[in-house]
């Protein structure tokens, strides 16, 4: 696997690309035929933007491309919330993958010949007739 960090407005120092690489590498747990992963972190410089930091990843899976975008107050919450919803992403593709193989989805046709004959019931009350102009049974 192949992971890029880039940066916006801010420098990435080899503490912060680390805690990168510890976070992000968790996601190889679940699912092993990841071939490359770009990381953006950076830093919006809007004072009246509470939640100012902002985390990016792009994972490019064998078929398959997820992309996860968090935002916090602080770079390492933006981190964490990251990797936990990159996480849940890549557990719920591996999932749709491995439900596809199974087969999980077909539905059965039971033949005639093992539903054998089936007559219709007959009704065990009678009918009765009612005359219109009398109103009695016939």
């Amino acid at each position: 696997m192949r992971l890029i960090i880039n940066g916006r407005n801010i420098d990435i120092t080899p503490a912060l690309r680390e805690y990168v690489e510890e976070k992000i590498g968790r996601v190889t747990r679940h699912y092993d035929q990841i071939m490359d992963m770009e990381v953006t972190l950076g830093v919006i410089k809007n004072p009246s933007v509470q939640e100012n930091h902002f985390a990016e990843v792009t994972c490019f899976l064998n078929g398959a491309k997820i992309h996860v975008h968090e935002e916090a107050q602080s770079m390492y919450a933006s981190i964490d919330l990251l990797a936990d919803k990159l996480d849940r992403q890549v557990k719920k593709h591996k999932d749709k993958i491995l439900r596809g193989k199974t087969g999980a989805g077909t539905i059965r046709i039971n033949s005639v010949e093992e539903i054998g004959d089936s007559e219709e019931p007959t009704p065990e009350e009678e009918i009765m007739e009612i005359d219109s102009e009398t109103g009695e049974l016939e």
